[in-house]
């Protein structure tokens, strides 16, 4: 007998020990358990990856919406100082105009003030030039009562 005659008998006797002792049926049902395992953890891995894409499309809206609303915070904040700058200089107008008219009031005043001061000092000048005269050229009792009176006279028509 040969070897291959011997090398052949001991694989087919190690092949009948392995249906045997049901080794395929072992091997398979646990390639059966492996491939459902693996089969699982693809299903928890494509969920997983549902809900990350879930997830990740709700950030973005809320994104979008947080950007929106800065816009529009920002659009509000520049109307309210486009408004605040303008009340700022109308308000500034104002005060210089309504400064301006003080000032010249302020200056009419002293002109009539100056103008009245400068007319007593005239009505003053009148007077005395006038009793000067008088009393030079009347002479006596009627020229005093006469000068008085003229005085008088004088001083109500100029006032």
């Amino acid at each position: 007998m040969s070897a291959e005659f011997w090398v052949a008998v001991a694989f087919f006797m190690f092949v009948g020990i392995l249906l045997y002792m049901k080794v395929p049926g072992m091997i398979t049902e646990s390639l059966d358990q492996r491939a459902e395992a693996i089969r699982k953890e693809l299903d928890q891995a494509r969920r997983l990856r549902e809900e990350a894409q879930d997830l990740l499309a709700d950030y973005q809206q809320k994104q979008r919406r947080a950007d929106d609303e800065a816009k529009a915070i920002i659009e509000n904040a520049e109307r309210e100082a486009m408004a605040i700058k303008e009340q700022s200089e109308k308000a500034l107008k104002e005060s210089i105009e309504r400064r301006s008219r003080m000032a010249e009031e302020k200056i009419a005043r002293a002109e009539a003030q100056a103008l009245s001061e400068v007319r007593g000092a005239v009505i003053e000048a009148a007077t005395t030039a006038a009793e000067r005269v008088l009393a030079a050229r009347v002479q006596g009792s009627v020229a005093g009562g006469l000068v008085e009176q003229s005085i008088r006279e004088l001083k109500g028509k100029l006032n």
